[in-house]
């Protein structure tokens, strides 16, 4: 049976498979690469720049989700109200206070990032600040906080960096393919190089299915668990249905970027349609709300 305990443990395991898969995709595409232009220094390169960016998205990825997101950090003289309702919940939950952000943007939205409940982040839209009040702040802030107790923050940060640079990868070995092509050599060498941009080609079509279904497969089941986390953390289940339903009013953000839309309580786009539902990254709000409405906290 699931707890609590084993879905952090999964989450753990599930970082670091997805660190591995993009170290051995980096490399076989690096061999590849160096095969084909008849240089050993590209498949060196390849080991070295998978080994750095698997570094940096574990130390460094929630820095760059913020910079993406326009993000500045708020304390407890610049803004009490805010920094109280997570300080409370933090004593509830048990959890070290995180560091929290404002986004000046009117859309009504939230997320939260990092590697560990030590090193995480609250971030919260301006626009849901000023138009929740109190009970529905402290439901969002509940949802995010159990994203960071799930360890859900280090998976879903980690995935913005590697999915996103796989897609550039697989678009950098579609013109490395036609370059080669053009190259003087022998015939065996020509055709190798038109099978890599055969190669190329389905990368560049396939990344990004790929990188939609890995964002989907982590974000909808994470939502649900949050909301309930969030829901017994308050104890009123109430406030997080109704902040979602004004939330699902107006979630878009200026700064959306479909890498990170995964990261935040509700998608910031509009997505209408069988397909937009099938790749989205977050369950429909109606279920959510209703099964938060559904719950029999005592």
């Amino acid at each position: 049976m699931a707890t609590l305990y084993t879905h952090k443990d999964s989450n753990i395991r599930k970082t670091w498979f997805l660190m591995t898969l993009f170290l051995i995709f980096v490399i076989i595409l690096g061999y590849f690469l160096s095969y084909i232009f008849d240089n050993a220094g590209i498949l060196i390169l390849a080991v070295l720049y998978s080994v750095v960016t698997s570094f940096i998205s574990y130390f460094w990825s929630d820095k760059i989700v913020l910079l993406m997101s326009g993000a500045h950090e708020i304390d407890h003289e610049s803004n009490k109200e805010i920094y109280h309702l997570v300080e409370n919940l933090c004593i509830t939950a048990g959890l070290p206070i995180p560091k929290i952000y404002i986004i000046q943007d009117s859309g009504l939205n939230a997320f939260a990032t990092g590697r560990n409940p030590e090193h995480s982040v609250i971030a919260l839209t301006s626009g849901l600040v000023n138009t929740l009040n109190k009970n529905e702040l402290e439901g969002v802030i509940a949802h995010e906080l159990s994203h960071i107790g799930n360890r859900d923050i280090l998976l879903s940060t980690a995935v913005v960096i590697l999915v996103g640079l796989v897609t550039l990868l697989a678009d950098w070995s579609f013109r490395f393919s036609i370059f080669g092509r053009h190259g003087s050599g022998s015939k065996s060498k020509n055709q190798l190089g038109l099978i890599m941009l055969v190669v190329g080609i389905i990368l560049s079509i396939l990344s990004p299915l790929i990188a939609a279904l890995i964002q989907a497969a982590i974000s909808r089941k994470r939502e649900f668990l949050a909301d309930a986390d969030g829901a017994l953390l308050t104890r009123y289940p109430e406030a997080l249905a109704s902040a979602l339903e004004k939330i699902s009013q107006n979630s878009g953000l200026e700064r959306a970027n479909k890498v990170t839309a995964h990261l935040y309580i509700s998608n910031p786009f509009r997505k209408q349609g069988f397909m937009n539902k099938l790749f989205s990254t977050h369950p429909p709000v109606e279920e959510r709300i209703a099964n938060l409405r559904g719950m029999d906290i005592k």
